[in-house]
């Protein structure tokens, strides 16, 4: 892994309600200190197929990258990106390479090959590959290994966890960051990064199901024994408990997700049903009471629903209750409902916690953080971090570090100012001249932006 503790890395969560920035840097206990955060409404985003407006997509993420530069101090040029969506899909396969000298201990040429060939892999049409995630190596006769790395042997074989998603969406999200005037720095399936940010390794060696509720979709990813087994996404989350609101007590959005968030609750049973909130109403109508007990009766029937589907993909993943001895994490934004966890406790029969993202942030007393909503943005910048092929630079600036940058560019304009009138001259110029303009072009070019960005 790379050390560099004065690293910036962004994590751009583009969902289909909220577009969030936050800009992390990782200190000298390899925790990540949160500098700052902006955020904006999602407008075009669909649940079904990723990006379907991208001007709008462009400005809320402009706009979420303004403010967490404004409060952060930072300059922000590269963005890790996370991706959702009913089109994304998952399966299994296994890989075998043989390897020639046997005498020699695997190394990670060997399961970067294995990994490589898994990306060759053929895929409906429309589709490609976005996540190869290894899960348990067998070398020779032996199996169930971790990491083969270190071992002697000559057959390498590997069991993968391939995830895919439509090609259109991937060029569409990419479009749409590098529109906004940013480095497309890699991509993460959400779920993955939300996990990264709220299980611990004990409970992923457990065995976990960390369920994502978003605003269009809701996520489960399952961990046994440190490795992902299953991902899945069903289209339903935090919206259309909404929707349900707004069409069962005849309230407009706005006021329907006003109650949900501040007198939502997942059992009906623990509310008084005398209780009541006047809604106020518009110009032409009367304010409204609303009873909390009708509301809770609402959110419940939806957030069962949620449950059922839950417990489909548990169970298609084959890993019960009995395996899921680390229980069920809730995280994202529809996991604020009070008593939504004793509800899945109620229904599925498995412990569960809601999960926040500050296990791995040094600065998890601040209080905007300790809020599921933001567990996928956290993830991604910690799943930057331990990007292998990332490329250590300060693409990502403090300002006082960027201002010198602005200062070298001004004064490099300033030369070609000068030479200009030089150039347009019909002498011809000397040999050592085309030297010289070799380096000044080069060197514009790194001031401008221009040089080789891949990471």
């Amino acid at each position: 892994m790379i050390d560099n503790t004065n690293e910036i890395i962004v994590g751009l969560d583009i969902g289909t309600t909220k577009i969030c920035a936050i800009v992390g840097k990782r200190n000298e206990n390899n925790k990540i200190e949160i500098l700052g955060m902006g955020r904006a409404d999602s407008v075009g985003v669909d649940k079904n197929e990723g990006v379907v407006n991208v001007e709008q997509t462009v400005n809320a993420i402009r706009k979420a990258v303004d403010e967490a530069e404004g409060k952060s101090g930072v300059k922000i040029k590269s963005v890790y990106v996370g991706i959702a969506g009913q089109h994304i899909k998952s399966s299994q396969h296994t890989g075998i390479i043989t390897r020639q000298n046997m005498d020699e201990t695997i190394k990670t040429q060997d399961v970067q090959r294995l990994i490589d060939d898994m990306f060759k892999l053929q895929v409906d049409p429309g589709e490609q590959i976005i996540n190869v995630l290894p899960q348990e190596f067998n070398v020779d006769n032996s199996r169930g290994i971790r990491d083969p790395r270190g071992i002697i042997g000559t057959r390498l074989a590997a069991s993968f966890h391939v995830i895919t998603a439509k090609v259109n969406a991937v060029k569409v999200l990419k479009r749409c960051v590098e529109d906004a005037g940013l480095i497309y720095a890699g991509i993460t399936l959400e779920p993955l990064a939300s996990s990264a940010s709220v299980l611990s390794e004990e409970e992923m060696d457990a065995g976990v199901a960390l369920v994502d509720i978003g605003g269009g979709t809701t996520d489960v990813a399952i961990f046994k024994d440190g490795i992902i087994r299953h991902t899945g996404v069903f289209g339903y989350g935090g919206n259309i408990v909404t929707e349900d609101i707004k069409e069962g007590l005849g309230v407009m959005t706005k006021h329907a997700e006003m109650l949900k968030l501040n007198f939502g609750c997942a059992m009906a049973g623990s509310v008084d049903r005398n209780q009541n909130v006047t809604i106020k109403g518009m110009k032409w109508k009367e304010a409204s009471e609303i009873s909390l007990y009708n509301l809770s009766l609402i959110i419940q029937a939806r957030m069962e629903d949620i449950i059922g589907s839950v417990k489909s993909q548990i169970i298609n993943s084959g890993f019960d209750h009995k395996k899921l001895i680390a229980g069920i994490v809730l995280t994202g934004g529809g996991a604020q409902l009070k008593h939504l966890k004793q509800l899945f406790e109620y229904h599925l029969g498995i412990g569960t916690r809601i999960g926040y993202p500050l296990e791995y942030i040094a600065n998890s007393d601040l209080e905007v953080f300790k809020n599921p909503s933001y567990s996928t943005g956290i993830g991604l910048i910690k799943k930057g971090f331990e990007d292998p092929d990332r490329v250590v630079s300060n693409k990502n600036l403090l300002f006082a570090d960027a201002q010198l940058q602005q200062e070298k560019i001004d004064a490099e304009e300033k030369v070609v100012h000068i030479l200009e009138p030089i150039q347009e001259t019909k002498v011809e110029p000397k040999k050592g001249m085309k030297f010289w303009e070799s380096i000044l072009n080069t060197t514009k070019k790194v001031f401008e932006g221009e040089e080789d960005t891949n990471l």
